[in-house]
């Protein structure tokens, strides 16, 4: 990419999105257009098809998602697999019209089958049945990679899609119960530590009846020095 090109990193505020403005500004990229969802909604259509009218990126970073860990993907799965969708949706398909040069889009080990054989390869993807607890989120991203795969099929573009995993670090989602596994760890054993506590509870998932029920169970851990 030129170091003047015009970048527009969607969830520029997340962990992943923050990582890439931080690299990019390293690398001397100095004309990234940046939006929070304060400024533009990603799920509304015909502001995203505004934006692109009038910036014109020429690269995009798709990083913006609705994430979360276990608890949340359980509890909400109707706002996962509905708000991924519309945010992907709306981006790839006005970055598609308004000619842009390169799209990155980030995808998520979930997309590979609860059973998948180790270690994970491409050629795994819908192969096997998904793991229910996450399931309407990983749908989600299995879209958004065939849509970008079906673009460049027909259109002759440069859509890629990568799959990020076990991520943490700085900017990271550390709540107690819509965080993911790393972060949810190290919050609750370092709480653990300066609270002096005798165990750390953490979260784990059943499954009953094949795919069809998750139910959330906690196990104790014991803390040592």
């Amino acid at each position: 990419m030129n170091k003047n090109a015009k970048i527009y990193v969607a969830g520029h505020r997340g962990l992943v999105g923050s990582a890439l403005v931080r690299r990019l500004e390293k690398e001397g990229y100095s004309n990234l257009i940046l939006r929070t969802s304060k400024e533009l909604n990603l799920r509304d259509e015909s502001a995203v098809k505004s934006f692109f009218d009038e910036e014109k990126p020429e690269y995009v970073f798709l990083a913006a998602a609705k994430v979360g860990g276990i608890y949340a993907n359980n509890t909400y799965p109707a706002d996962f697999i509905i708000q991924n969708i519309q945010i992907q949706t709306n981006v790839i398909t006005h970055a598609l019209r308004t000619g842009v040069k390169r799209l990155l889009f980030l995808g998520s080990s979930c997309i590979y089958p609860r059973e998948c054989p180790q270690p994970m390869k491409e050629e795994y993807l819908l192969t096997g049945p998904l793991e229910p607890t996450n399931e309407p989120y990983a749908i989600a991203k299995i879209a958004g990679i065939k849509m970008c795969e079906s673009i460049n099929r027909q259109h002759g573009t440069g859509f890629r899609s990568v799959m990020p995993t076990n991520l943490y670090g700085p900017g990271d989602n550390f709540h107690p119960e819509n965080s993911h596994v790393l972060p949810g760890l190290l919050r609750k054993f370092h709480e653990a530590k300066i609270n002096q506590s005798e165990y750390v509870e953490v979260w784990e998932a059943e499954s009953h009846g094949g795919n069809s029920c998750t139910s959330m169970t906690w196990l104790r851990h014991a803390c040592t020095s």
